[in-house]
């Protein structure tokens, strides 16, 4: 028994030094050649200007494959690919290459175009205010991260203009909510969201709505303080007689600096 066990042992020292590979293991797998890397790139690249998602996609997953971190063209196939998931609708996955991009590398140049892009994804899945804000929650996360991680950047510049649009949707949000208790005549519960909308988005474009909707609440549940300062708030920033003003017609207020009151 000790003679075969010998045996076995000396075959296996032998294998692992150089031996021949036992029958039925599978060769090491090299990655591919740098040519057919450099040739999958520019098809995948040709692909990605014409459109083709699903032929880009191909190309660079083979490139993924094989290129080493430390190429030039890392970073740069990673925000192909979340270019390519996003077209394709894959938005959360887009999402994931863009944040290695910027994650990985946030030195990079493409880190802040990037980041913007991975914000851009959620927004995209938030396309109506009325449904659950999560994505667009997350979008303004992102968006904000840039203008911490980026300031000055072009990708600042554009999470700003972004992050101004998403907050023309959540202010709309805000205002179908509170206008939802207006309608059944639950005016505190309106006036409490038409008061929190004001406050966080008062140059909304649904701002207007919102304060013509605030002062028919305070009339009819005849708050009078409230909706003298409530006028006095739209005399000064909303002055053109068609608008909100209209509805403060007798209603006295105090002037800006609060010693004179005077008829709107």
């Amino acid at each position: 028994m000790r003679g075969i066990l010998s045996t076995l042992a000396g075959a296996l020292f032998a294998a692992g030094c150089g031996g021949s590979r036992p029958a039925g293991l599978p060769e090491a797998s090299a990655g591919p050649s740098a040519s057919a890397i450099d040739s999958a790139w520019t098809r995948g690249e040709r692909a990605f200007r014409a459109g083709k998602w699903s032929a880009a996609q191909r190309e660079f997953d083979r490139v993924v494959a094989g290129l080493p971190s430390t190429d030039p063209r890392y970073q740069q196939l990673h925000f192909y690919l979340g270019e390519v998931l996003l077209a394709q609708g894959q938005h959360l996955m887009a999402v994931r290459e863009f944040r290695r991009v910027s994650d990985e590398r946030p030195e990079d140049p493409l880190a802040p175009d990037a980041l913007v892009r991975a914000g851009d994804a959620y927004a995209e899945l938030w396309r109506r205010p009325e449904l659950d804000p999560t994505y667009g929650e997350s979008a303004r996360s992102v968006y904000q991260e840039v203008l911490t991680r980026y300031p000055g950047t072009q990708g600042a510049r554009r999470a700003a203009i972004q992050l101004s649009a998403l907050a023309e949707q959540f202010a709309f949000k805000e205002y179908k909510n509170a206008l939802f208790y207006f309608r059944y005549k639950a005016y505190d519960s309106a006036i409490l969201l038409f008061r929190s909308l004001l406050a966080q988005y008062p140059r909304a474009a649904v701002a207007p709505e919102a304060l013509e909707k605030l002062v028919r609440s305070y009339q009819i549940l005849n708050y009078a303080e409230d909706l003298k300062e409530t006028c006095g708030y739209i005399a000064e920033y909303y002055p053109d007689p068609a608008g909100p003003r209209r509805l403060c017609s007798g209603v006295t207020v105090a002037d800006s600096s609060g010693t004179e009151p005077e008829s709107r």
